[in-house]
């Protein structure tokens, strides 16, 4: 079951947080929200899930920023949410997709009592501007049959900014693949002056 608007507005500040809240964002059955103005992009080649990947901050400035294809950019919404007894989830608001750009690639499912602001995976198909502030997705509230266990993961739990993924906390430190070979041990093992001697 879904909530309804009046649902929604009846646990606001108990069940429900939404900071900052506006009547205006409040759909039939969801509450739009709004886009932060600052992006992270990695700037690795290759993305590593066993270790932390370096990042780039963009700022979105008010005449808009331009995404392009095959990037994913990471964002945040502008409000932080709070929510206890009811599963929290998001989707894009079928304007911004209209525009071909994805909000969440995956994870637009949330845990119950999470506490925080949802980082979007955001992709364009061809190239879009966006701007700050603008409702890109909108949060809807499903309710749980069965006895609770509200979320407290260490990862991402009372974010306050975007955040990267932290999998690698999950699976521990990458191993180098590579064997070391016969010539490094024998050069560790000789004295300097030998190896350049070749003696």
């Amino acid at each position: 079951m879904i909530l309804t608007a009046a649902e929604i507005r009846k646990h606001l500040g108990t069940r429900i947080i939404i900071e900052p809240f506006e009547e205006s964002l409040l759909n039939p059955n969801s509450y739009n929200l709004r886009l932060h103005d600052e992006l992270l992009v990695y700037e690795e080649v290759v993305l590593d899930m066993r270790k932390p990947n370096r990042v780039r901050r963009i700022k979105i400035p008010p005449e808009g920023l331009v995404l392009t294809p095959n990037q994913l950019y990471l964002g945040r919404t502008l409000e932080r949410t709070e929510t206890h007894g009811f599963v929290p989830m998001i989707e894009g608001r079928s304007s911004v997709g209209r525009l071909g750009l994805f909000v969440h690639v995956t994870a637009g499912f949330g845990d119950v009592g999470f506490r925080g602001y949802w980082t979007l995976e955001m992709f364009a198909i061809h190239p879009v501007r966006i701007y700050p502030f603008v409702p890109v997705c909108q949060i809807y509230y499903h309710t749980v049959v069965g006895e609770i266990s509200e979320y407290s993961s260490d990862k991402y739990q009372d974010s306050g900014d975007i955040q990267p993924s932290l999998l690698y906390k999950e699976l521990g430190p990458r191993r180098d693949p590579q064997r070391p070979l016969p010539f490094e041990t024998a050069e560790r093992d000789c004295p300097q002056e030998e190896v350049a001697s070749g003696e």
